[in-house]
């Protein structure tokens, strides 16, 4: 049971260490060839300048020149390699994180994409110079014992640099540390902001709230930026700092190198190879110190996505179910949302057999929307259990439940694309004869055959192309998709025309005729005519649960019937009965 509860980011992390040694092996080589330039320096001042032999120049020429090519080929092939280590892992964790964002979203959680942006900024440092800084770091004490045997002066000086810079990058860790962890919080926060602005943009043009929202946002804003300059700054002259100590330190070893040679305690090949080696031993630690920022977001993100993915570890795997037939059953369901005290449902219990259709009416506020997210197993309950054919809801997982359910919220959401490919869920290998069968069963075939390009038109992002009863409708064609046995319509008439609404209505009929459960959320009776049953919802509870024609002749006394077009017809109510109001998005 643990192992199907572990954490998917720290398993691809272990996935990660399988390439690992390879880099290992790579900077290994990388960093032996480095000698390369020190002992070729060595041999030169000490040999060919001795001698005066042109051949063992050219030789030790050729020789060095193929080394460094060698050691600069090993090098891209690292980078590669790391590169495509960040690919492997983002590839590797993208869809658990998708689906986490989704249950978080699910839950109330404002999670949105920044789990793919933490994501991102993880995959650059692991395909950055920060990873290749860290295998290089352990030749830091290697090359300093080449520089101590030359000389133990030379040795002491190279060894103070390193503990020189390794105080500087400790420093810059806590100069920087706070400053970017609460400047990202910030961020992320703003971003979400600007996020949902940008959604609502009909709102804020039509009401002017643009110049409002930036008063809040630029306030946030520019204290993320403030603390993002803050460790900027901070970062920045540790950096300086580094690249002088550095550079004083090479000087100054030549310096030495030259006082030692004068004093015949040192050759001038040892001198030039121990500066460039010094340098090549500081390099890794300076790498490190440039990258820190890189490092700490890195850090910083990947403890989000493990709090993430410990909070919404994916689903179970359990064994698959026989399709279901449409049975529905609640059974005392309560439901709080998040960060509320008051519940939304309270104690709701009701059956629907499976061929049913059910018509839910109450007033706004009631519960209603809530309680279609529970039917459908988007929202789980507080307390109680919803069973389709007798299994929870939430014993199915989502994609062998998905194909037999069929949901049209109340705000309807189309996704950038074709309308085929909407109305097909989004599966690259949608049947185009059920698309077609839906799309006839909603009645939205022959306005799509209008379209530019029929069902191949593209729609926009959030189908942005389309008006309002367009989207409405091709999302009942989405619901409608491959006949599901659970169908769940939250006001699926508040955009249409008469023309949709026949349509609706036409649907209804279709579905029931397939043997689909079908519930149905909505304020007009006529509407209604298809249905079996009416559930009346008042402030969470059911409050009526029966026939259609008995439901409404106890909420209206006066005579209610089918009228000769075969709809019914509801003769005006007097003032004391009760009003059916139209619901909200608290509904």
């Amino acid at each position: 049971m643990a192992q199907l509860h572990s954490n998917p980011l720290q398993n691809a992390l272990k996935e990660c260490r399988n390439g690992l040694p390879m880099v290992a092996a790579f900077s290994f080589f990388i960093n032996i060839l480095v000698l390369t330039s020190p002992l070729y320096m060595l041999q030169i001042y000490d040999r060919v300048l001795g001698s005066g032999r042109v051949e063992t120049l050219v030789f030790l020429t050729l020789l060095a020149t193929l080394a460094l090519f060698i050691m600069g080929l090993l090098d891209a092939i690292r980078g590669r390699l790391v590169g495509r280590i960040g690919r492997w892992f983002e590839r590797k964790l993208s869809p658990e994180l998708i689906g986490a964002s989704l249950r978080g979203s699910l839950f109330g959680l404002p999670v949105g994409a920044q789990s793919l942006r933490d994501l991102g900024q993880i995959r650059a440092f692991l395909a950055g110079p920060g990873v290749t800084a860290i295998f290089d770091s352990p030749w830091v004490p290697i090359f300093i014992t080449v520089i101590w045997v030359m000389h133990p002066v030379l040795g002491m000086l190279a060894l103070g640099s390193a503990i020189v810079l390794f105080l500087i990058a400790i420093a810059n860790e806590y100069a920087c540390r706070e400053p970017l962890k609460n400047a990202a919080k910030l961020s992320i926060a703003t971003h979400q902001q600007a996020d949902l602005a940008i959604r609502n943009a009909d709102v804020f043009q039509a009401m002017g709230m643009l110049p409002g929202f930036l008063v809040n946002w630029h306030r946030q804003n520019d204290t993320a930026l403030e603390l993002q300059l803050k460790a900027t700054d901070r970062s920045a002259a540790l950096i300086g700092f580094s690249k002088f100590t550095r550079m004083f330190v090479q000087t100054l070893i030549l310096g030495v190198g030259a006082y030692l040679v004068l004093k015949m305690q040192l050759t001038p090949g040892g001198m030039i190879a121990a500066s460039i080696l010094l340098g090549r031993a500081l390099a890794p630690v300076e790498q490190a110190i440039g990258a820190w920022r890189t490092l700490v977001s890195a850090r910083d993100s990947y403890q989000r996505l493990k709090g993430l993915l410990e909070r919404l570890p994916p689903p179970l795997e359990s064994m698959p179910l026989p399709a279901p037939k449409g049975r529905l059953a609640l059974e005392n369901v309560f439901y709080v949302p998040r960060g509320r005290d008051v519940a939304v449902l309270n104690g709701v219990s009701f059956v629907i057999e499976a061929g049913e259709a059910v018509g839910i009416v109450g007033p706004s506020a009631a519960g209603k929307s809530s309680l279609c997210k529970i039917m459908v197993g988007s929202w789980a309950p507080t307390r109680g259990h919803a069973r389709l054919d007798g299994a929870d809801l939430f014993m199915w997982r989502a994609e062998e439940l998905g194909p037999h359910v069929g949901y049209l919220p109340q705000d309807v959401e189309l996704f950038g694309g074709t309308v085929k490919d909407n109305i097909a869920r989004l599966s690259p290998d949608g049947d185009p004869q059920l698309v077609v069968e839906a799309a006839m069963t909603a009645g939205v075939h022959e306005m799509i055959l209008r379209f530019p390009a029929g069902y191949e038109t593209e729609i926009g992002e959030g189908g942005s192309y389309l008006s309002g009863g367009q989207r409405q409708r091709i999302g009942l064609a989405r619901a409608l998709y491959g006949k599901p046995r659970l169908i769940v319509l939250d006001e699926p008439n508040a955009s249409l025309d008469s023309e949709g609404e026949e349509s609706l209505i036409g649907a209804i009929r279709a579905a029931k005729g397939w043997g689909a459960t079908v519930i149905l959320v909505a304020h007009q009776p006529r509407i209604l005519g298809p249905v079996d049953k009416i559930l009346l919802l008042r402030n969470g509870r059911v409050e009526m649960f029966g026939p259609r024609d008995e439901i409404f002749a106890k909420l209206r006394p006066t005579r209610v019937g089918p009228a000769t077009d075969g709809r019914p017809r509801i003769a005006d109510r007097p003032p004391s009965a009760p009003s059916v109001g139209r619901g909200g998005s608290a509904g």
